[in-house]
This record gives structure tokens, C-alpha cells and sequence, in this order.
């Protein structure tokens, strides 16, 4: 059965999305989200904790990791140079691509070139973040996403709300009823006696995408790592639809951030035990799928691999900000961290959310906009982000970076600013602070001890969330002088 149409996105994107306390505040009123959220994290939690138990040296595994990447992000352009000669030996070819556009550009193209109007996607998060897609559906072509999670958010008009499980804010009865809705107006329809059983739901999804596998020319996927010393792309799953578009149509074009290299083939082992462990909670993926380049009688024999910068360089440049690129996707801050679960994904605006994506995104996109200049501020800085990260991101430490980046951007023409302008004009003086100390003694005589009536603005938010400790009956210089200049006081 061939497709209708496109699937047309409703649902709004995530570009002009309010900034994340607003969006966050709506989240929270979702209280079927948060249910799901909850149990879903708490699930993924537990089956982590009970592998990474099993390691007896993990933390010397994440260091193992932490400096392979590091290895490279000091050393990337040689290593993308390896890559590229690797994998051109190999019959791939290589294309580079600036930004977004560039790199929608160079896609969109080759899937022309082989004359088809659709393509089979493998999950991938690089695509996602350039809107592919919608590059795509804009020239007329349709891309089918074939994982799971993906083919419910697309099926749902909706945005992927989890790195690792995009459907993870919708049950099992609101799949059951997208399928039922949506499934028959771009293909195969679902069974008429569909349950929301697991195993009925995803033989709907299994049976929906066989068609679409079997007769595509052209799959897109993305790369979990690129082996430089090899030119290997390396892509792990749980399902399988990744080995079928990696292995059925005829061309494959890979969309790969140039972060994801790995120095060596012996690198790829240490990665493949963290990735695994720390994102689905199993020693290892059912499907490893790796690729070299074209050969004879198997597989695709057309392959491009588009590198894609994107604003990584500009990451790469701070050499206290580069320490988010290298993350490897795994969503294990997103699973421990209490804000996301309460929040949700959407809340953060961008296909990257939770902790990660509140120091990946104002540095690949800038602070330009109110949803990445409020990012580093969404974390309580608790710090499990950290103890869950197999790279050993120092998280909070970046999150504290980026917030004075922000702050600093803003200079003193904010209410912040002129507060810490006025706090430095009165501490630069003695007898200025002095008459300060004096007047607060005063204010808790007037009040009595009592809180402060509320205030209207910013100053009523912030002290609307604090307890204000009582003021003093005396400042710090009365009670010196009231010791009397015969006292000891001590020793000193």
C-alpha cells in the first residue's frame, strides 16, 4: 500500500516556544504526563543501577571514556581527517556541512538524485536537531520514521519529549488510539481488534513499517560513534528496524556530528559497555550495526556520510563549555534528574532537554532567545546528573558557567544587574554600610520581626520562594561597642 500523504506537524515546534519556567508551570498541570514520567524514569533507573553494579571498576570505565573523548575533542581536526580518508578508502563519500542548511541542502539533493519521493529513517538525533524532516517534506519528500517511540511521536503530530525514549510521555491506551487514527492515512492501517498490549501494539508498528522497508531506495540515519582509525559508523538499537534500513535500500546517507569520533577501534569497546549500560539498563544492545563504506553484494551500495558542525566548533572554542560534546546521547541525566521528571521534555524547547540540553543548547544555538538563555537556570544543581553520566560531564559545574554567561550578557540594565550595582556602591564604603546596618535594626523594630508585606515584580517572585530570616535587634558594630573596649573577649 503506498503512502497518501505526509504526515502534517500540528502540533506547534519548538522554535518560539516560551522559555522554560512558563513552559514548565503548564507541564506540570499535566498530570497523566507526570505519571508516565515518573515510571518510566524510575523503571530505566532501576534496571541501570542494577547493571553498573555488576562492573566492578565503573568508575574507572567512565574515566576510560571521558579521556578517549577528551583525546579528541583536542585533537578533532586531525581526527576528522583520519575519518575521511578511512572512510573514502572504503567507497563512502564524504560530504561537510557548516550548519543546518548546509546540511539539509546536501540531503535533500542526493535523495533526488536517486528519484524517489520518500525515505526510511533510522532514530537520530542529528537530524532531528537540523529539522530534517521538515527540509524533506518541504521538497516533497516523505521520511518514515521506523523506530518505535519516533513513528508514535510522528504518527501524534507531537515532539519528542527523551533523548533515548522520544514516546515516553504517552501510555500504552494513547498509542493504541494514534495508531488506530493514524496508521491507515500514510499506510497500513492497524488491526481493527487492537489492544493496548505491548506486544499487539508493536506487531502494528512492525507490520505498518515492513511495507515501507521493502520497497525504500533511500534510509538517513545517524551515528552513535565514527571510528577514525577505521572509518567504522557504528549505530546500536533494540529493535531492529535500524539493521533493516541499514541494510535493504540501495543508498544510505549518514548524518553525523563531528563530535562523535572516536580515536581507535579499541576505544569502540570501552564505549559499548558504558553506552548501554547507562541508557537502556542492559549489558549490551540486541542490535550493533556497523558500516565501512560500500561492499560488493551487501548492503547499500551507494553511501554518503554528511558531517555536520552545526555550532560545534563554537562549543569546541570554550574550553570549559567543550565539555558537553562529550555526551553520547545516553539520556542518564535525564532519567535521574527530578526537574525533567517533573517537567517533562517539551518544557526545554529543543530536541535535546533535561540536563544536557540545558548546557548543549545555548551553546550550539546561542543565547539569542529567551528558551536558551533560561536553560542553564532549569536544575536544582543536585549534582545526580553527574554521578549518572558515563562521560563524566561536570554538569552542574557548566550549568553555573553558563548561567554567568548570561548574566554577564545581560550587563547592568537589568534589575539583577543594578541590585548588584547598588550591593557593590554601598559595601565600598564603611560608613555607607554602617547606616545600612542601622536602618535594618530599625526595620525589624517597625515590623516586629514579621515578613515583609509582598512586593509586586521580579523582588516579589524571588522573595516569594524564600524564608527571610529575622532581622537583627542589633548590627555587629553595636554590639562590639557594647562589649566595652576593657574586654578580652577571648583569645584571639
Amino acid at each position: 500500500m503506498s503512502a497518501v500523504g505526509p504526515v502534517q506537524q500540528t502540533s506547534p515546534t519548538f522554535v518560539g516556544m516560551p522559555k522554560f519556567p512558563y513552559a514548565a508551570r503548564s507541564a506540570l498541570g499535566n498530570t497523566q504526563q507526570r505519571r508516565n514520567l515518573a515510571h518510566a524514569t524510575g523503571v530505566i533507573r532501576a534496571k541501570r543501577a542494577k547493571v553498573v553494579a555488576e562492573v566492578p571498576r565503573w568508575e574507572e570505565l567512565r574515566q576510560a571514556g571521558a579521556d578517549a573523548k577528551d583525546e579528541v575533542l583536542g585533537h578533532l581536526a586531525d581526527y576528522l581527517v583520519q575519518a575521511e580518508e578511512a572512510l573514502t578508502r572504503g567507497g563512502a563519500v564524504v560530504h561537510w556541512a557548516r550548519d543546518a542548511a548546509e546540511a539539509n541542502r546536501i540531503v535533500v539533493d542526493l535523495v533526488k538524485a536517486v528519484g524517489t519521493g520518500e525515505v526510511v529513517k533510522v532514530k537520530s538525533m542529528a537530524t532531528q536537531e537540523i529539522e530534517l524532516n521538515e527540509a524533506l517534506e518541504a521538497e516533497g519528500i516523505h521520511a518514515w520514521e521506523t523506530d518505535l517511540a519516533e513513528l508514535i511521536v510522528q504518527l501524534g503530530h507531537d515532539r519528542p519529549s527523551h533523548i533515548l525514549v522520544p514516546a515516553i510521555h504517552r501510555n500504552r491506551s494513547e498509542i493504541r488510539e494514534i495508531f488506530r487514527r493514524e496508521m491507515g492515512l500514510v499506510g497500513r492501517p492497524a488491526p481493527d481488534d487492537l489492544t493496548d498490549e505491548p506486544r499487539r501494539l508493536a506487531e502494528a508498528a512492525r507490520l505498518h513499517l515492513r511495507e515501507k522497508f521493502l520497497r525504500a531506495k533511500v534510509a538517513i540515519s545517524g551515528a552513535n560513534f565514527l571510528v577514525a582509525e577505521t572509518g567504522t559508523l557504528v549505530v546500536v538499537e533494540s529493535e531492529g528496524n535500524g539493521r533493516m534500513c541499514l541494510t535493504l535500500p540501495e543508498t544510505l546517507i549518514s548524518v553525523v556530528g563531528i563530535e562523535k569520533v572516536l580515536p581507535t577501534w579499541q576505544d569502540l569497546g570501552t564505549f559499548l559497555q558504558l553506552l548501554p549500560r547507562s541508557s537502556t539498563g542492559e549489558r549490551m544492545n540486541p542490535y550493533t550495526s556497523m558500516w565501512s563504506g560500500v561492499h560488493a553484494g551487501d548492503g547499500p551500495q551507494n553511501v554518503h556520510v554528511v558531517l555536520i558542525d552545526n555550532g560545534r566548533t563554537h562549543v569546541l572554542a570554550d574550553p570549559v563549555g567543550r565539555e558537553a560534546l562529550r555526551c553520547i546521547r545516553c539520556s542518564a541525566c535525564l532519567n535521574t534528574c527530578p526537574v525533567y521528571e517533573r517537567a517533562g521534555g517539551h518544557a526545554y524547547g529543543s530536541v535535546y532537554p533535561g540536563p544536557i540540553g540545558s548546557i548543549l543548547n545555548p551553546q550550539l544555538r546561542g543565547t539569542a532567545s529567551e528558551v536558551d538563555r533560561s536553560l542553564p537556570f532549569a536544575s536544582t544543581l543536585c549534582g545526580a546528573c553527574f554521578e549518572a553520566c558515563p562521560m563524566r560531564i561536570d554538569i552542574p559545574k557548566l550549568l553555573v558557567h553558563l548561567r554567568a554567561k548570561v548574566v554577564d550578557a545581560k550587563g547592568r540594565n537589568t534589575a539583577e544587574g543594578r541590585a548588584m550595582a547598588a550591593g557593590a556602591w554601598l559595601f565600598a564604603d564603611a560608613r555607607r554600610l554602617e547606616k545600612a546596618q542601622k536602618g535594618s535594626v530599625l526595620a525589624g523594630k517597625v515590623l516586629g520581626n514579621r515578613q515583609p508585606p509582598p512586593l509586586p515584580g521580579a523582588m516579589g517572585m524571588w522573595l516569594g520562594a524564600r524564608d527571610i530570616p529575622d532581622l537583627p535587634a542589633q548590627t555587629f558594630r553595636q554590639w562590639w561597642n557594647a562589649r566595652g573596649s576593657g574586654s578580652t573577649g577571648g583569645q584571639s
